[in-house]
């Protein structure tokens, strides 16, 4: 299989070509089907050499050097592919919820005018991802990185006559933009560095290198990290990035983009190793993100936003695990999250599809007896995100918290428990608000239908995997997934399965603490239950709303980092930027009018003197004479 892994980003490359050159003269499905066409090439190839690797005894990871791209010197950059343990479980993870995303699209943007585009940008999508993700030199991984942002412009503005989703698309084009100025600068100190950009030389020789400048360097990779997986403070763009159409927002949230700066961590974590201090930033960024979007969704009304902020605070718990060391729980979270996250955002679209567009769940409520098959796989969803034993992500995201504990960080276990309360709570809110209780739209108006089977298979298969998944983790820090993945991080000093110190399996501690994580997610539910669907008086949340006035307005306004941003960086931008366009309009183009002018006043002058009559010129000569013979007599 080693030789046929160009075809894995290549299918869906020749996909975006023959939709975007021919997919405007098709009519139906024929640029969705070429779209999951290709995809589905891509996911076959995937699972063919993930079983290739799995099946391998002591497998070395495939160095494969396509052909040279950029020779100047000694800066020699090619593209190539690298191919271990970590990249063959990111290619089943986009690959699977990608062509999932694909079917799910049939149903979902039937009937829109824009299909063809739609279906040419998704699989351009995959392509950026997948390539980002088999690249063996850090060049290559920052172009790819780009082009997936560009994807992700495309698609989020791609109702651009909607001023809301062309100024979303913008706004998650400029923060990312931010933090990928910093991996730029990040992949140039690195060849300064190393001289090289390609992976296995510059991980071989990390230990060379002085602390303080991969400190300085992983910084700097880091902040890429920051903007495109939405960290604190450069996680503004994504609750925006809501005015894509959904199955957009299930791709950017569940497999592409926002995985891409935990795949960067883990994937250079021979150089996070050797930099002690960088590690430490990542797991309070990462702690702060988690409760930042667990309290955020907490009061947000509008089904997308809530779990946006949901998708915010999950990469808050795989950053802050980098942070502590535990990479495989890392990894093992973002291979769960991706299949519960997609659920949960295609069933929002299923519910939005269903009640004809409308996003805010104070005017849904009994949807459970229109669209049982949605609810009944977001019930799965939200227990798994809620880390509802024996859901997935009952046992990656607390496999995390376990790590922690056990690894003696309790101020990351204390507040990441946290964390895990107010998740299960505001899950459970969702829920309630969506599908329970009286109906709250105007029934005459708005008549709720179950979606088409286009859209609800692919529900109910990541349900399925939003049960089993978490499965391929047990025992904790020794099951599978742990082993699997314990040689591209256990070689240069990472986490491996069972060992660091901590206890693995289920011994009396890790028992102790699974009971401890358990009692928190019912805890969350329950009283999400009981606020919102028993409707208990004393927990009426208008009472508690207006008891702290304070603490809900900052929630509600998102703590205001927009409008704080806004006051801060975007106003003086703007006048900084009128202001020189002013100086550039009146002082720099004046100096350069007022020559021009002044040299056509000249010309226009010294014209006049261009008569054609002989006699006028000979009288200047004259004039010229008797002054050259003036001047040389008095002087």
């Amino acid at each position: 299989m080693e030789s046929y892994v160009w075809l894995i980003p290549l299918a869906p490359l020749l996909a975006f070509a023959v939709n975007i050159l021919f997919g405007k003269r098709w009519r139906g499905n024929a640029t969705a089907l070429v779209g999951i066409a290709g995809v589905l090439v891509s996911f076959i190839l995937s699972v063919l050499i993930f079983a290739e690797v799995l099946g391998t005894e002591e497998f070395h990871a495939w160095n494969i050097e396509l052909y040279s791209w950029i020779v100047s010197g000694d800066f020699d950059v090619g593209i190539g592919f690298y191919v271990d343990q970590l990249t063959s479980i990111m290619l089943l993870v986009v690959t699977s919820v990608s062509l999932l995303v694909h079917v799910y699209s049939i149903g979902y943007m039937h009937g829109d005018p824009g299909n063809y585009r739609f279906f040419s940008y998704l699989p351009l999508f995959t392509f950026s991802m997948l390539m980002l993700v088999l690249a063996n030199n850090f060049l290559e991984l920052y172009v790819f990185w780009e082009a997936v942002g560009l994807c992700s412009y495309l698609l989020i503005g791609f109702w651009y006559t909607k001023q809301s989703a062309s100024d979303a698309a913008m706004k998650a084009f400029i923060v990312n933009r931010v933090g990928d100025f910093g991996f730029g600068l990040g992949v140039i100190l690195l060849f300064v560095t190393f001289g090289t950009l390609a992976y296995v030389p510059v991980f071989e020789r990390a230990g060379e290198v002085s602390a303080g400048t991969l400190t300085i360097i992983t910084l700097l990779l880091f902040t890429g990290s920051m903007g495109k997986s939405a960290q604190w403070p450069l996680h503004t763009w994504l609750p925006d990035a809501m005015e894509g159409p959904t199955p957009v927002s299930a791709l950017i949230h569940a497999a592409t983009m926002v995985t891409a700066g935990v795949y960067l961590v883990a994937r250079a974590n021979p150089l996070f190793n050797e930099a002690a201090g960088t590690l430490q930033v990542i797991a309070v960024i990462g702690l702060v993100t988690a409760l930042l979007g667990a309290t955020i969704g907490l009061v947000q009304n509008d089904i997308k936003r809530v779990m946006a902020y949901s998708t915010i605070s999950q990469l808050g718990y795989m950053f802050f695990a980098l942070g502590v060391g535990a990479y495989v729980s890392a990894i093992f979270h973002l291979f769960t999250h991706a299949f519960f996250k997609a659920l949960l955002f295609l069933g929002a679209g299923s519910v939005m599809h269903g009640v004809g567009g409308e996003t805010d769940m104070r005017r849904m409520g009994g949807l459970r007896r229109y669209m049982p098959q949605t609810f009944a796989t977001l019930v799965i969803g939200s227990l798994a995100l809620a880390g509802f034993p024996p859901f997935a992500g009952f046992w990656s995201k607390d496999e995390i918290l376990g790590f922690s504990f056990i690894q003696h960080h309790y101020w990351v276990y204390g507040f990441g428990t946290l964390a895990s309360f107010l998740t299960a709570f505001y899950i459970t809110r969702l829920i309630a608000m969506t599908f329970l209780g009286e109906p709250r739209f105007d029934t005459h108006a708005v008549h709720p239908h179950e979606s088409p089977r286009t859209m609800t298979v692919p529900l109910w298969i990541l349900a399925g995997l939003s049960v089993v998944a978490g499965f391929v983790g047990i025992p904790p820090e020794a099951g599978f997934v742990h082993h699997f993945l314990e040689p591209v991080f256990a070689a240069h000093g990472g986490e491996a399965a069972g060992e660091g110190g901590h206890s693995a399996g289920f011994s009396l501690e890790v028992f102790s603490l699974m009971a401890v994580a358990t009692a928190v997610s019912i805890a969350g539910i329950l009283l999400g239950l009981a606020v919102y669907a028993r409707r208990v008086p004393a927990l009426d949340p208008q009472l508690w709303a207006g008891r702290f006035k304070f603490v809900y307005r900052m929630l509600y306004n998102k703590y205001y980092f927009d409008e704080i941003y806004n006051a801060l960086l975007v106003r003086p931008s703007r006048a900084l930027g009128n202001g020189l366009w002013r100086f550039d309009a009146r002082v720099v183009d004046g100096v350069v009018n007022g020559v021009a002018d002044s040299v056509a006043d000249t010309g226009g002058t010294l014209r006049r003197i261009q008569t054609g009559f002989v006699g006028n010129y000979a009288l200047s000569i004259a004039v010229g004479l008797i002054a050259l013979v003036g001047a040389l007599f008095f002087l």
